[in-house]
């Protein structure tokens, strides 16, 4: 089975290919805090720490 991703630039479904075959990276910039810290900032990291898992 062939994972597909959503492309929003061309509106289609295309394959997903790794650079390098069998190995996936994954960035994720930490958030911008200008103000207290808060339940929040919180978000991005456990949604791209439950992908990964």
């Amino acid at each position: 089975m062939t994972l597909r991703v959503y492309n929003t630039l061309t509106r289609t479904k295309e394959p997903f290919e790794t650079v390098e075959p069998g190995r996936v990276g994954m960035y994720l910039c930490g958030p911008t805090v200008y103000k207290p810290a808060h339940i929040g900032h919180m978000v991005g990291p456990v949604i791209f720490d439950t992908i990964k898992r």
